[in-house]
């Protein structure tokens, strides 16, 4: 009988986790195409081919179905960024491709939801609560993972600003593209920025 019962069981679990995902992951789609103000439980569930009830039965409300989808995309984030790194290229034009990376990164689907949210959040409290903390989580792990990335002393005030700099001026930039196409002229600016990392930033292993 419990062989039975743990037979039937998992592939529940299993059901209900992928229900979930789907619902997560339809949730940052929506937001990436229609906004905060035009995401709804009505349209996530619509677009995750979910049943109304179904999605009521796992996330109640709005706000319920948000805040998970902000702990998704966190979880998202990191694992794109750490795979992204992973396959970076060794070598003189590693800087450059590290920081193409971080701007493909900063103009993603993932990272256009996560801009919905932080602007929602700016005035809703309880999703400033989910936010904010989750935020701060990932800004920290995006450092960490870019002083890897580049081979940064952080150790060095000097290094630490740079990376920080890097951060902020990638990060600006995709806000930038969110209005228009702004490809080419990020490609200039990151040519340029890399150039000078290269040339000022100072590197755990110095030859």
């Amino acid at each position: 009988m419990t062989s039975s019962a743990t037979g039937t069981r998992v592939p529940q679990e299993e059901r209900t986790r992928a229900m979930r995902q789907r619902l997560l992951e339809a949730t940052v789609q929506c937001l990436v195409e229609n906004g905060w103000s035009g995401t709804s439980t009505t349209l996530v569930s619509e677009r995750a081919g979910v049943s109304r009830g179904a999605q009521l039965h796992h996330f109640p409300t709005k706000a319920d179905l948000v805040i998970a989808a902000v702990e998704h995309l966190a979880i998202v984030r990191r694992d794109e960024l750490a795979t992204a790194a992973a396959a970076l290229p060794t070598g003189p034009g590693r800087t450059r491709a590290v920081l193409a990376m971080l701007g493909e990164h900063f103009t993603s689907d993932v990272f256009v939801a996560a801009l919905e949210l932080w602007v929602a959040a700016r005035s809703d409290e309880k999703l400033l609560d989910a936010v904010g903390p989750l935020e701060r989580i990932t800004g920290r792990e995006t450092h960490r993972l870019t002083v890897e990335m580049l081979d940064a002393d952080d150790s060095d005030p000097a290094g630490r600003e740079l990376v920080q700099a890097t951060l902020d001026l990638i990060r600006g930039l995709g806000l930038a593209n969110t209005i228009s196409d702004d490809q080419a002229r990020r490609a200039r600016i990151l040519d340029r920025w890399a150039a000078v990392l290269d040339a000022e930033l100072p590197r755990r292993n110095a030859s």
